[in-house]
């Protein structure tokens, strides 16, 4: 099958590594490109070459809802939960073969690199020689390199919460990362809120529906955070609608049609409507079943 990847790097510039501003227009665009370009597309968020969704397009990294610090040697809050729902809604209602990367359906995030020095990706040691010869700062190199290093998502699978996260009684190839305590398989299982049963909610639910499996795909309107956009087969419609940012976002009235329905959200918490506007929480997804 075909793998793109530009869906991943329209917060980059010329390499993976140097970002610039994120855009749900230009990510809407180029899932538009292929959703509707080809007959039958490969959809994937995660593979060994990318770093992990949730702290690349999602709040790992920016979640400081608990406490310490997102993602590293801490409890992950809220956000991070909330936006690894988000992103599995978006990838679960495109239309192609979907491929969930280990690690992804439960939220792994990005490891918590200190030096270069613990990584093996030589794509990444190559990048930080060549910036080197470009005269880029130390400081500035390394924080390109940790936040889309390959070797974020080529970390062991986080199983539970023993050591080296019960994927080894050995030294692993590359270290853990330390938020296994928290973010792990077996502390998911049961957890009828959690990232792991949201994913299997939301298979189980496509597995049993030909609009999203096979509906033509539509978009409708994105901004620089706010995306939305349907799914027809048929006379049965859906609309997906996705906040990327950490603030409540008001989706403009003119798409108040589109939004009535039976909803399913990445929050557990339905659209707040107000004086003829519908507002959608940060982080959150809404799947709507239009009547």
């Amino acid at each position: 099958m075909l793998f793109f990847f530009d869906h991943l790097e329209v917060d980059r510039r010329i390499a993976q590594y140097i970002p610039k501003k994120f855009r749900a227009s230009k990510l809407l665009n180029v899932i538009t490109k292929w959703q509707q370009g080809l007959e039958w597309n490969a959809v994937y968020m995660e593979n060994h070459d990318q770093p992990r969704i949730v702290s690349h397009y999602g709040a790992a990294e920016r979640d400081r809802s608990l406490n310490g610090k997102p993602g590293f040697h801490s409890k992950p809050g809220v956000l991070w939960q909330r936006s690894a729902k988000m992103l599995a809604l978006f990838q679960l209602t495109l239309r192609g073969t979907l491929f969930i990367y280990q690690g992804q359906e439960i939220g792994m995030t990005n490891f918590d690199f200190k030096s270069i020095d613990e990584l093996n990706d030589v794509v990444s040691h190559g990048f930080n020689n060549l910036m080197k010869r470009f005269r880029i700062p130390a400081n500035l190199r390394w924080k390109w390199i940790k936040a889309s290093s390959r070797d974020n998502a080529r970390t062991p699978m986080q199983w539970e919460d023993s050591k080296n996260a019960g994927f080894s009684k050995s030294k692993p190839w590359l270290g853990v990362n330390s938020n296994y305590k928290y973010i792990n398989y077996a502390s998911q299982k049961k957890d009828t809120d959690s990232i792991l049963n949201f994913y299997k909610k939301i298979i189980a639910l496509r597995k049993n529906n030909k609009c999203l499996i096979y509906g033509d795909f539509f978009p409708i309107y994105a901004d620089d955070r706010l995306m939305i956009y349907q799914r027809k087969l048929e006379s049965e419609t859906y609309t997906i609608v996705l906040n990327f940012s950490s603030k409540n976002i008001k989706v403009p009235k003119k798409f108040n049609a589109v939004l009535s329905g039976t909803m399913v959200s990445a929050s557990g918490e339905k659209m707040d409507y107000s004086n003829s506007v519908y507002s959608l929480l940060p982080w959150d997804g809404v799947l709507i079943k239009n009547n």
